[in-house]
Formats: C-alpha cells, structure tokens, sequence
C-alpha cells in the first residue's frame, strides 16, 4: 500500500470516527439537557470523547503520510458522513434541504482547503503566542455570552456555541503545529509548555462547548458549524502569520474566496432549515405514561398509542373544560408543567 492511499484511507476512518463521536454528542444532549456541557456520569458521553480522539489521532497520522492538501479537505467529509450514520444507526433522517447544506460546506470548504498552499515551516514567536491565545479567549467568551443571550432561539444559539468550539480546535491546531516544527527545530520540551497547556485548554473547552452547541438544534447544523469553522480559524491563522498563501496567485485567491461562500452558504441553509422546521407548528402526543416532548422524532411519537394533540389546541384547553369528559386530554399548569387528565 503506498503512503499516499494510507493517507486516504486514515483520513477517511477519521472522518467516520468524528461522524460517530458527533452523533453520540447529539443524543447525549437530547437526553441529559440539564447537562450542557459535561455530563460525565453518561457512559455514552465519554464513547463520544473517545471517538473524537480516535479521530484527531488518524488525522495526525494521516499528516504524516499525506500532504495536507490532500488530508484536510478529506476531514470535511465528516459531515458527509454523519448524516447517513445518523439515519442508519439512531433513525434521526435530515431532510433534502439539510443535506444541501451539508453537500455544500463540504464542497466549499474541500475546495477551499485544497488551494491553501503550506510555505516553509514557521513557528510563532512569544509574542505572537500570547496575542493569540488572548484573541482566541476573547473570541470564544464573546460568542458564548452572545449564544446564551439569545437563548429564546436555539438554533442560532447552537451555531454560535459551535463557532466558538471550532475557534477553539482551530487555534489549537496552530498551537500543535507551532509545537511541532519548534521540536523539529530541537527546542527543549520544556519551553513548550505554556504552549501545551494552552493546547490542552483550548481543545478541553472545544469538547464541552461542541457539546452543548448540539442541545436543541439536531445535529447536522452544529457539526457543519464546527468542521467548517475550525480548519477555516487554522488557514487564516496561517495566511496571516505563517506566511501561507493560496495556490494559483490571483486567479486562486478568488476562486478560494468563491469556495468560502458556498460553505457559508451551505451553513445559513442548515441553519436556516433547522430554525423553519421548529417554526412548524408541533404536535404533542399523548401516551400511555405521559406526554411525548415536543421534539419527539417521528418513530419515537409512533410508538405511543393515543392519536396527537395539536399543541395550539391544548394550550386554548386551559381555561375552558373538555367538551368531551370521556376523552384523555393534555392540560398545561403553570411553568410549563403538564398532566394528564379526562
């Protein structure tokens, strides 16, 4: 086997092990809402944490065999992949508008990392690392206090939390790459270490934020979010201070710039699909023990007996009694509480 279609084949692993880990991500925030970030007693949650570190792992890996042409535009495909692993594996099916966004940030952002052209290995000098880090913090606190500004409005509130998560994995990247031609160069490991510890923080505070990014907002618009987002951080970091360029002069700048807005594109039609799909008004089955939370997916309302209730309906039901005493009704009491009654 050569080196090359080693390199394919370790990227393409790692995008289906960041697929799963995103998926696991997704129904553990389903689940646990009252733990947005870090729900550690979940056994499942910590699977997710491993896969996304099998992921970063092959990549590195890949790195080694392939050029990063090649490796990084092949780590989009994650979101490719997601979708149908998500379908096959926890029946959650995006919608054709959700897959053309998906098509199209992968699309924008293969092509636009494809062009990006490395220069010779450069590492950032004291400090440029503390301007970044700074930056980096600040960035990251500024989209998660706008996030939870606007949290009558989950999805957008997703997209951003996934923003900040992908700044962060981002200029965790350049902080690794800073490390490594620094130990190629034979710096002392010891000089590393406040760059470590800011690797280390950034990538723990990109787990946990990523994690709350997919409460209340599926899962194809946070990961989209995060996998464009984060080599895009990481490509302007390095146009701008490891003296990269695109491929092409000119005429490759443009055609990079073109693929940059089919990704952002492709990420406003996730996430206005996502925000028009919770704008329809919801049904909210009655069952047998209780009613089915109103993002029930559809499998999960069939296996309920009793027929939906429009929610509109059983809200106007508050202040006046049931026509029909024989028949189960959904009441609501004040905060949101519900019971059954007859």
């Amino acid at each position: 086997m050569s080196a090359l279609t080693l390199a394919v084949l370790l990227s393409l692993v790692s995008a289906v092990a960041y697929a799963g880990g995103a998926i696991l991500q997704e129904r553990v925030a389903v689940s646990t809402p009252e733990r947005r970030y870090a729900p550690m007693r979940r056994g499942i949650w910590w699977l997710a944490i491993a896969l996304n570190g099998l992921g970063a792992l092959l990549h590195v890996v890949a790195l080694a065999y392939g050029p990063l042409s090649l490796v990084q535009p092949l780590g989009a495909l994650t979101i490719v992949f997601a979708l149908p692993m998500a379908a096959l594996f926890v029946r959650r099916k995006a919608g054709a508008t959700a897959w053309r966004g998906a098509i199209m940030a992968t699309v924008g952002l293969a092509g636009l990392l494809s062009l990006t052209q490395s220069a010779d290995a450069q590492s950032l000098d004291d400090a440029e690392r503390v301007m970044v880090a700074l930056v980096t913090a600040g960035a990251v606190v500024a989209l998660m206090v706008v996030a939870h500004a606007v949290h009558r409005h989950p999805v957008v509130r997703s997209v951003l939390l996934a923003s900040a998560a992908g700044v962060a994995f981002g200029i965790a990247s350049v902080f690794t790459k800073t490390v490594a031609v620094d130990l190629d160069a034979h710096v002392s490991l010891t000089r590393q270490v406040p760059s470590l510890a800011v690797i280390a923080v950034l990538a723990g505070a990109g787990v946990l934020i990523s994690q709350a990014s997919y409460r209340g907002a599926g899962l194809a618009a946070p990961l989209s979010t995060v996998t464009v987002i984060n080599p895009v951080v990481a490509a302007a970091v390095g146009l701008t201070l490891f003296g990269e360029s695109f491929r092409y002069g000119t005429a490759g700048t443009i055609v990079a710039l073109g693929f940059g807005v089919v990704a952002a594109g492709g990420l406003i039609l996730l996430t206005t699909e996502r925000i028009g799909a919770q704008g329809v008004p919801a049904t909210v089955p009655v069952a047998k023990g209780g009613p089915v939370p109103a993002d029930a997916t559809a499998s999960e309302a069939r296996t309920h007996e009793l027929p939906a209730v429009p929610s509109q309906t059983v809200a106007g039901l508050d202040a006046h009694p049931h026509p029909h005493p024989h028949r189960r009704v959904l009441f609501r009491h004040g905060h949101g509480r519900e019971r059954i009654g007859s």
